[in-house]
């Protein structure tokens, strides 16, 4: 670049080596940006141009705050000086994410790394700019999509459960039923009902109830919502899970449970972490069923870092060729469901910060599955600004 009149125009491409670097900078992929010590724009290439929605004529020779938000231009002068006069770096050689504005008034992300460079004419920095639009779109995208298939691997598990849960359905509608036709035929053949409709009008509303907290705690469940994190307790998360899984289970087996006093809260989805116990606590019953005693061990407890519920089985355990898809999506072998349960679990382990791995077992010893969530380091602090709230079991 070279002055002419106060102004900035492109340097002529009379050399070879001029021709080549306008040709590199207008080929660019990325954004690239050279400014002076007074923050005028002296290049605005091609990239630049599509990326801005500004022709590189009505930029050159302007400070770079015309493609600023305005949070961003009003120190930006003030930046360059303080670095000049100090020698202080705060983003020179440091990539990071910014906001440009573009020529509609449009605010978008951005990457920008920032060169320094001395030349014939002074001090010069150099600016690289990504558009991260695509990406952020691509992100936000992919985590909707995710979003669908947790959402629809509890409808699949409920839909394995149907005829479980349907059985546990009609015991309280045919108990509800029979309890009005007692009434129906006490009346028919006129007997004195003062006496005893109370007491046949409160147990038939108490199963009525039972039904209603079965059917709510399904909807709660395979509700189709945004994930929600909230400072829970893992035991009561648990439990509710435990009976959730429970509902009208055929198979007799004996439930182990251990919980350790005094764990701290987790910052969790409630409903996305029940979904993965309740998947671990099916995979359990479904192995241990190949016991001759079924029996599964469900246990809660603490590390330095993290809160782990175990659940362990004493059926066969894992065969070794099985374990390389163990978490692959859609690679069970079971004949009903999807295969969605234990992929979309550790998805989402993972996306609480923790984990859920395996011990395989075998040679007599079943597998057992470890769900990991970590403590928070500021936990101590944000319990006493909660009033201290007890760690124990709640509920």
């Amino acid at each position: 670049m070279r002055e002419m009149s106060g102004e900035y125009e492109r340097a002529e491409p009379n050399t070879v080596s001029g021709a080549r670097l306008l040709s590199v900078l207008d080929t660019a992929a990325d954004g690239i940006i050279v400014i002076d010590a007074r923050g005028r724009i002296l290049v605005f290439n091609k990239a630049c141009e599509k990326m801005f929605g500004f022709p590189a004529a009505d930029v050159l020779g302007q400070n770079v705050k015309v493609v600023m938000p305005t949070e961003y231009a009003v120190e930006h002068d003030e930046y360059i000086g303080s670095y000049i006069r100090t020698g202080e770096r705060k983003i020179i050689g440091i990539g990071r994410e910014v906001h440009g504005r573009h020529a509609d008034g449009t605010v978008f992300p951005l990457e920008l790394s920032v060169g320094e460079a001395q030349t014939p004419e002074g001090r010069q920095f150099i600016g690289i700019l990504r558009d991260l639009r695509p990406r952020k779109e691509g992100e936000q995208r992919l985590a909707e999509l995710q979003s669908e298939l947790v959402h629809l691997a509890r409808v699949s598990a409920i839909d394995e459960m149907g005829a479980a849960i349907a059985h546990e359905l009609n015991q309280p509608l045919t108990a509800l039923m029979l309890y009005l036709q007692a009434i129906r035929r006490a009346h028919a053949k006129g007997i004195d009902l003062n006496a005893s409709v109370g007491d046949i009008l409160d147990k038939a509303t108490g199963e009525a109830e039972r039904a209603g907290h079965i059917i709510q705690r399904m909807r709660q469940f395979v509700e189709k919502r945004d994930p929600v994190r909230q400072l829970r307790l893992l035991d009561p998360l648990v439990d509710d899970a435990i009976e959730l899984t429970l509902l009208g289970q055929r198979h007799r087996i004996a439930i182990g449970r251990e919980q350790q006093d005094d764990l701290p809260l987790v910052l969790v989805d409630p409903v996305q972490i029940q979904q993965i116990i309740v998947n671990l606590v099916r995979n359990a019953i479904e192995a241990a069923a190949q016991a001759r005693r079924p029996a599964i061990r469900i246990a809660t407890s603490r590390t330095a870092s993290h809160v782990v519920l175990e659940v362990s089985d004493n059926g066969p355990g894992i065969l070794p060729e099985a374990l390389p898809k163990l978490f692959q999506a859609f690679a069970s072998s079971k004949r009903r469901g999807m295969g969605l349960g234990l992929a979309i679990s550790r998805t989402i382990a993972q996306n609480h910060g923790g984990d859920l791995v395996v011990d395989p077992g075998g040679q007599g010893r079943g597998a057992c599955f470890a769900l990991s969530l970590p403590i928070r380091a500021d936990m101590a602090g944000i319990e006493a600004e909660q009033g201290g709230q007890p760690h124990g079991r709640a509920g």
